[in-house]
């Protein structure tokens, strides 16, 4: 074998090496990233989170209920955006609940989630009401779904078809973050003010889909049957690869 030869076949061997390990060894590109944080102030608009009601009659009467939302300037005296929700719990139990969609994960890798949400509530703390308190009795729920976050209608009603569990029971999908009472709220003068909730100590798991995308979901689960009005002013959701 000439000298020619020789660094002919060296240079073959090395680009098969590099094309090799470069593959992950013959297996899948790993095309996603391991952490991931994603956050959400809402300054100009909803940033692509879209909002839905369950726990409610499919045929609700609207001027009962009164559901509303919409992308606005947080209330008050209080700086920046935010996405109002609005709705009267004539149900014994509605869900309020935000959605939306994330990608450029590790496909089918498995995830801590853990969430903190800033709030706009005027609730005082210790407040009464019917069937609950408007405060304590509205949990704020956060989480994430492999599965895009729906509703579907059994028995006349719309339900969910993850386990959000029950206002204040956690379930797979969504884990109880706190609820609306505000201890600085004046109880003659309520004005809007920001409320942070989290998971820190209880992060819940979620596996991504074959393309690296999962469904992050929050809402508040009510056992206030009055009228429940809300800002959501940020939402941060942080993914470790567990």
């Amino acid at each position: 074998m000439n000298r020619y030869t020789s660094r002919v076949l060296f240079f073959l061997s090395a680009i098969t090496l590099l094309f090799f390990y470069g593959c992950g060894g013959g297996g899948e590109v790993d095309s996603g990233v391991a952490d991931a944080e994603f956050s959400y102030t809402f300054d100009s608009d909803k940033e692509g989170w879209t909002v839905d009601f369950a726990d409610l009659p499919v045929d609700y009467d609207q001027p009962l209920y009164e559901l509303d939302y919409d992308h606005s300037l947080l209330p008050d005296d209080l700086e920046g955006g935010g996405i109002y929700v609005q709705g009267h719990n004539r149900s014994e139990d509605l869900f309020m609940f935000l959605k939306r969609q994330v990608e450029g994960l590790t496909p089918k890798a498995i995830y801590a989630v853990s969430v903190s949400i800033d709030l706009a509530t005027n609730v005082p703390a210790e407040s009464l009401g019917i069937g609950g308190s408007p405060g304590s009795s509205v949990y704020v729920k956060a989480g994430a779904s492999t599965i895009e976050p729906d509703t579907f209608e059994s028995r006349g009603y719309r339900r969910m078809n993850i386990d959000k569990g029950n206002q204040a029971t956690s379930g797979k999908s969504m884990v109880v973050l706190g609820d609306l009472a505000h201890t600085e709220v004046d109880e003659i003068d309520p004005k809007y003010l920001i409320k942070t909730v989290d998971n820190s100590d209880s992060p819940l798991s979620v596996e991504a889909d074959d393309e690296g995308r999962i469904w992050l979901i929050v809402g508040t689960d009510s056992g206030f049957e009055g009228l429940t009005a809300l800002y959501y002013a940020r939402i941060s959701y942080e993914l470790a690869v567990e």
